[in-house]
């Protein structure tokens, strides 16, 4: 509940910002000539379209060039411990733009397009939605989320739900530890840092579904992978994600 009242109160004071400073496009500064545009103009939004890039089917992760989908080397060595996961676009241009205002800058009505544009992208592939049972954002640690106001992974999960038809529920899975943010560490080191930082709190829920994990970046998939597990761990059946971008 007090999540719920701090990230309306957040969202309302955003959307005060809005309308009382509503003049220019905050990727290009371009003057807003739309009603309906209140954070980017429809040009910026316009540019946000989907990578249509050959993809590992399990990861996800794009491959560079020409050829079709195929297993990565890291999932036939090491599959993760999701089934399956893919991405909008690759984190660029004025998507990386408009994540950073979202997620950083605190523009949380961004959420709505963004997660449009997730679900338009990836309406099609049946290997991320046949058989969700629910879908679970990524959860940040309790301080994290004070300090930031709103969880952007939830903000996503909840748009996205209502236009998939799918439950959400930000409450089956929570961040148990601290952790130091994924950006500030190597490569190397992200799989250890979020190790065990998750845990399953209402298993009931999880048990035995098909679940889909939502988050804004995909880098390394350490936090994927770590979420994954726990809810594998605690009871859910399979387990996919789904991100705005992938770095």
């Amino acid at each position: 509940m007090i999540h719920s009242v701090r990230d309306r109160l957040a969202g309302a004071a955003k959307l005060f910002e809005l309308a009382v400073f509503p003049s220019r496009c905050k990727i290009c500064l371009r003057l807003l000539e739309s009603p309906h545009d209140s954070v980017l103009c429809r040009s910026c939004v316009d540019k946000i379209v989907p990578d249509r890039s050959p993809a590992c089917p399990r990861c996800g992760r794009y491959f560079e060039g020409a050829g079709g989908p195929h297993l990565c080397a890291s999932c036939l060595n090491a599959p993760p411990p999701f089934s399956c996961h893919r991405s909008g676009a690759r984190y660029q241009s004025e998507l990386k733009d408009a994540i950073l205002l979202f997620k950083y800058r605190k523009y949380q009505p961004l959420g709505g397009p963004l997660a449009r544009f997730l679900y338009d992208a990836l309406r099609r592939e049946d290997a991320v939605w046949t058989g969700v049972d629910l879908i679970i954002p990524v959860p940040l640690h309790r301080r994290r989320r004070q300090d930031r106001g709103f969880n952007q992974a939830e903000v996503l999960a909840r748009a996205l739900g209502g236009l998939a038809g799918l439950p959400c529920d930000a409450g089956v899975l929570k961040k148990i530890r601290n952790t130091p943010p994924q950006t500030t560490l190597e490569h190397g080191e992200r799989r250890t840092n979020v190790r065990g930082a998750y845990e399953v709190v209402k298993p009931e829920d999880a048990r035995g579904r098909t679940v889909l994990l939502v988050d804004d970046v995909y880098t390394t998939g350490a936090t994927l992978a770590a979420c994954a597990s726990a809810l594998k761990s605690g009871g859910a059946g399979d387990v996919r994600a789904v991100t705005l971008a992938q770095a």
